[in-house]
């Protein structure tokens, strides 16, 4: 029996190889949408389950094939929940451009520059859309939050996006600094994936 494939609305090799291995239990070839020169989606979602669908979608639509997609970000309670949905380009230039995992990191360390410890706090948010084909009305849907704190310097050599600054009390470690499988059983990603294995269904 050959695998299913499964399109990933996304270019995100982290992103990739979590969600890879997450599914090697089921039969299935998860291939990033820039194999077949999709370009992104627009992201005019006011919500991370909004973009997560209209990334499904937009993929299903452009390969034929089964979608998911993953849209995930940081929210700042200092910063009334931003970075947010714009997460990714949260340090862009007015024509969204530019962002980088740099960049944004650098940009959050200047907005919290005067912010005390005490209020630093923050979680991770990831939301998983899966959709057998482009107009699929019942999308499955997984959720995962993870709280932690946004530390004054980076931190950790591991993970992506703003894994370094993001401090989990109760591993006494940044993100970048847990190994895969510990980041993989705690991590918002992790906690929607647990999820989407137990909705899976092809």
């Amino acid at each position: 029996m050959t695998q299913q494939k499964i399109v990933l609305a996304s270019g995100n090799k982290g992103k990739l190889a979590e969600l890879q291995n997450a599914l090697n239990d089921f039969d299935v070839a998860l291939i990033p949408q820039s194999e077949f020169s999709v370009t992104d989606a627009d992201e005019t979602g006011l919500s991370f389950i909004e973009n997560a669908i209209l990334k499904a979608r937009h993929a299903s639509l452009a390969t034929g094939l089964p979608a998911l997609a993953d849209d995930s970000g940081l929210e700042v309670d200092a910063l009334k929940g931003a970075p947010g949905i714009y997460s990714a380009r949260f340090s862009a230039d007015e024509n969204g451009k530019g962002a980088t995992d740099e960049s944004n990191n650098l940009k959050l360390l200047d907005e919290l520059q005067n912010v005390p410890a005490q209020d630093r706090t923050a979680r991770f948010h990831c939301v998983l859309a899966f959709v057998k084909h482009a107009l699929d009305p019942n999308p499955i849907i997984c959720q995962g939050a993870w709280e932690g704190v946004i530390k004054t310097e980076l931190d950790g050599k591991g993970g992506f996006g703003y894994d370094p600054l993001f401090f989990v009390k109760d591993q006494n470690k940044t993100a970048a600094q847990l190994t895969k499988e510990e980041k993989n059983k705690i991590s918002h990603r992790g906690l929607a994936i647990k999820q989407l294995k137990t909705q899976f269904k092809l």
